[in-house]
């Protein structure tokens, strides 16, 4: 059963007005017993029944008399002090609590699962309006991750049923052929099963950076790129490719799995997006003031930058897809992109003006206390 938003509040808000002013105006009436009637004495007596300097026998009320005259009009007032301040307390909170309302019914169609509305509350700059502001800027990065992952869902749903699709023809060819060479199919389907594979660890690394469950702990950025290149030294070198690395030490706060992953990725797409037997791939790392600088850059084709806007989104594999022992499943720069922003990080991808890409991550300086160090 819905109710009005707040109502219990304003109630609340409107009884202790009202409990505040009744105290109040006990209060005013204690100090004027207290200060001025408790002074007047009980009994006033004059010489003869008159008043001194012969005016005659007047009427002197003494302590009881302004008792009497003054605590029922007393009470008269506590009482239209206590309807007033009910009054004027239930209309201040339902002023008060106005906006409060549109943060509630914001919050229900929400929860309906319209992310779509905003408040915009109008107004001073009050915790009201900083509440309503931080709910709508909620509201707009929730609608804009669905939409992401909703869009992530679909292209990861094609791209898992292209490799199981495959498999199934090759399957049905091997059965209704049973004199065919088993060994082609064999290598094909193991190629197949490869990519599948690839591809379901990468999803599985890329959930991982986004829910950042992960444990951070002191890291060195030169030397995790030096891991990096040496263990995709032999394909670099297969593809007649040089690879440089230099720079500085670079301590990081993070995952040192997770950041192995991201250069190990950017390394990678630097040989596998690159010139035949001529090209180059550096990398370097370096500090600059709060932030830790990680730089992969490669030779190739020129890029425009339409294109490179896009590298980063799932499933993108530059100007076309790549072949190969060592192709990709499009998911390199979405993973650098996600282990980057869960290390509260940015990621820069630029096109070099003769040809390639230049990609930079920016990372902030460590401050955890008792952070583990990494060997």
């Amino acid at each position: 059963m819905d109710r009005e938003p707040g109502t219990s509040v304003r109630l609340k808000l409107a009884l202790s007005y009202a409990g505040f002013l009744l105290v109040a105006g006990v209060l005013l009436l204690a100090v004027v017993w207290v200060f001025l009637l408790r002074y007047v004495p009980e009994q006033i007596y004059t010489p003869g029944g008159s008043v001194p300097g012969g005016l005659g026998s007047v009427f002197i009320p003494n302590q009881g008399d302004l008792e009497r005259a003054f605590f029922p009009r007393a009470l008269v007032a506590l009482a239209l002090l206590l309807v007033f301040g009910l009054l004027g307390g239930w209309l201040l909170a339902g002023r008060m609590l106005s906006p409060l309302r549109r943060i509630t019914h914001a919050a229900r169609l929400a929860t309906d699962g319209s992310l779509s509305h905003r408040i915009q509350l109008e107004g001073p700059e009050d915790e009201f309006r900083e509440l309503a502001d931080t709910f709508d800027a909620m509201l707009a990065r929730l609608e804009a991750h669905i939409a992401e992952q909703q869009r992530f869902a679909a292209n990861a749903s094609h791209e898992l049923r292209t490799p199981l699709a495959i498999t199934q023809t090759l399957l049905e060819v091997a059965h209704n052929d049973p004199g065919r060479d088993a060994g082609e199919l064999v290598d094909r389907l193991r190629y197949v099963n490869t990519r599948a594979i690839d591809l379901t660890e990468a999803l599985l690394v890329l959930s991982r950076a986004d829910q950042r469950s992960f444990v951070r702990e002191h890291v060195d950025l030169s030397l995790i790129a030096e891991e990096a290149t040496e263990t995709l030294l032999p394909l670099a070198e297969k593809r007649g490719l040089t690879i440089e690395t230099s720079g500085d030490v670079a301590p990081a706060a993070g995952s040192y799995a997770l950041l192995l992953q991201l250069t190990t990725n950017l390394v990678h797409n630097a040989i596998v997006h690159n010139l035949p037997e001529q090209g180059s791939v550096l990398v370097t790392t370096g500090v600059r003031p709060g932030t830790v600088v990680l730089t992969v850059e490669n030779t190739g084709e020129k890029l425009p930058p339409q294109l490179v806007t896009t590298l980063t989104e799932p499933f993108q594999r530059g100007a076309e897809r790549i072949r190969g022992d060592h192709a990709g499943v499009g998911l390199g720069l979405a993973i650098v992109k996600s282990i980057t922003t869960a290390h509260d990080g940015t990621l820069t991808l630029a096109p070099r003006p003769d040809g390639g890409l230049r990609v930079t991550v920016l990372l902030p300086t460590p401050h955890v206390p008792g952070a583990v160090p990494q060997p």
